[in-house]
């Protein structure tokens, strides 16, 4: 087997747009099914993405013997059961981030995958297999900018729907879910640790209940990170990895656009150093890259137990808030 056989596990834009067309570029990849409760739409879509197989449920599309990978856009507070039932059905995991509703939640799907140890399954922070972001983390460990001690993220976009999956608490809505979840994710990332203690502040939208501003400041044992989140704020985004002698400065640090090139910049007493990156689809890097995991049979870029330590301090965060005090991790 030369290529990986995936199907799709609903319709959801991120899927359409983003990431099916970027797995469908990968060398190692090939999307065979795609499911939807409504088969009109998931005949629709897999006519539009040139998808052969089209499914009216995700049990039948689960049951198809020729789908050796699965790759899960659904709503947050399906991630772990749709895991866990792609799993029993003996297909490999790409489940959007992040991977569950709570730290309990991941591990219960930690160890069901336990049970499965010949399946891979690896939460889908597609930003760390970005050249930009492999770079930046091997410039922290070659001491480009002395001793790493603080990190500083910011991550918003505005959006009001009360309709949209991401402003529905039920369904695992609010911003520090949907987008908070990468500042703590590259934190731990470059830090390449778990925070001690961390202390959170959240604001919560009256009507839909969801987090709409969120703030952090993770404490680790040789630095902190600082982030704020929002889903009612001007879109921007920025990463800045502060050291001793020097920062790294990320323009563009999570949905990096794949015709574009990006730029990262190290500021030093020396001066600043542009460094560009040519254009590249981070999703299509993910896709490949747990392709090949199952191909060759080695380790996913990023494990399991990560996802769970991420919940972990997502809330942590927001028990701080709600008690106004730090939480030891």
């Amino acid at each position: 087997m030369d290529k990986i056989r995936w199907g799709i596990l609903s319709t959801a834009k991120i899927g359409r747009e983003k990431v099916i067309p970027a797995i469908q570029k990968g060398s190692w990849c090939s999307v065979e099914a795609i499911a939807s409760r409504n088969i009109e739409q998931a005949q629709q879509t897999a006519a539009a993405l040139g998808i052969p197989k089209a499914y009216g449920s995700y049990e039948a599309l689960l049951e198809d013997k020729d789908i050796d990978a699965i790759y899960i856009p659904l709503p947050n507070h399906l991630h772990v059961p749709w895991a866990v039932k792609a799993l029993q059905a003996n297909k490999h995991v790409l489940c959007e981030k992040p991977i569950g509703l709570s730290a309990e939640e991941a591990k219960q799907l930690q160890e069901v995958s336990m049970q499965y140890p010949h399946l891979k399954i690896m939460e889908a922070f597609m930003y760390r297999l970005h050249p930009q972001w492999i770079k930046t983390k091997q410039m922290v460990a070659d001491g480009a900018i002395g001793t790493l001690k603080t990190i500083q993220s910011f991550f918003s976009y505005y959006n009001v729907d009360e309709k949209n999956i991401r402003n529905q608490p039920a369904a695992g809505g609010g911003g520090l879910m949907d987008i908070g979840c990468y500042c703590i994710s590259l934190s731990r990332f470059i830090f390449n640790a778990e925070p001690i203690t961390v202390f959170g502040d959240v604001e919560f939208d009256p009507v839909m209940k969801t987090d709409r501003i969120a703030s952090g400041i993770l404490h680790f044992e040789k630095g902190t990170a600082s982030f704020t989140c929002s889903t009612q704020l001007m879109p921007y985004q920025r990463v800045n990895i502060l050291g001793t002698t020097g920062r790294i400065e990320i323009e563009i640090p999570f949905n990096a656009p794949p015709l574009q090139a990006t730029r990262i910049w190290l500021h030093t007493a020396g001066g600043t150093q542009e460094i560009s990156f040519d254009a590249v689809d981070q999703y299509t890097l993910q896709g490949n890259a747990f392709a090949k995991a199952i191909l060759d049979n080695i380790a996913v870029p990023t494990g399991l137990q990560d996802a769970v330590n991420n919940m972990t301090v997502i809330e942590a965060v927001f028990a701080s808030a709600a008690k106004q005090i730090p939480i030891s991790i």
